[in-house]
């Protein structure tokens, strides 16, 4: 069974994207698919990014927290906010953090907004960053649009069944790019 970090980015202090961070930790943790492991961008609280970890003399205990917890994870699944086209600075901040624990590493990518278009224009720049840092980016996404009219702050889906299938066909292309990135490993 596969374990599986998600990662809530937005540091905003009523956020809708932890609502879908939440949804997918329960509906992995119901479906029996994997372990899970919250990552609250909002509760680490990070300062601004000045180095590499791999470049720091004395990181904190939380950098290495966080370093660890990715490092252990199978796959991510970084659900993100869409402020003004991009992706949040919390998120560029602990993406920049971290460089081998990204490499391979399968990312599946659910984008959150208020309004109708799920911000599926982050997608563009968070793209971009992923494959510089050499990360595997699994081609499925989840755009999550009116986030605050589809799940409540517990991550429960008003259309659960609608939630569940759209979910269902992203997590299953998330799985298989981890099984095969597990098998590619031990070759």
């Amino acid at each position: 069974m596969p374990h599986l970090a998600i990662i809530a980015a937005s540091v905003r202090t009523a956020n809708n994207t932890k609502r879908v961070a939440l949804f997918f930790q329960n509906y992995i943790q119901a479906q029996q698919l994997g372990t899970t492991d919250l990552l609250d961008l909002q509760a680490f609280g990070f300062p601004i990014f000045e180095e590499r970890l791999s470049f720091q003399e004395n990181p904190s205990a939380q950098v290495l927290d966080f370093a660890a917890r990715i490092r252990k994870a199978d796959g991510v699944l970084i659900c993100t906010p869409e402020y003004n086209g991009g992706y949040p600075a919390s998120l560029k901040n602990v993406i920049d953090l971290l460089y081998e624990e990204w490499h391979r590493k399968p990312i599946a990518i659910a984008t959150v907004s208020d309004g109708n278009f799920g911000g599926t224009q982050v997608i563009t720049s968070l793209l971009f960053t992923l494959y510089k840092i050499r990360a595997w980016v699994v081609p499925a996404m989840f755009p999550v649009p009116s986030a605050q009219n589809n799940f409540d702050a517990a991550g429960k889906p008003l259309n659960p069944q609608q939630a569940e299938r759209r979910a269902k066909i992203f997590t299953d292309e998330w799985l298989w790019c981890i099984e095969a990135n597990k098998r590619m490993a031990t070759t």
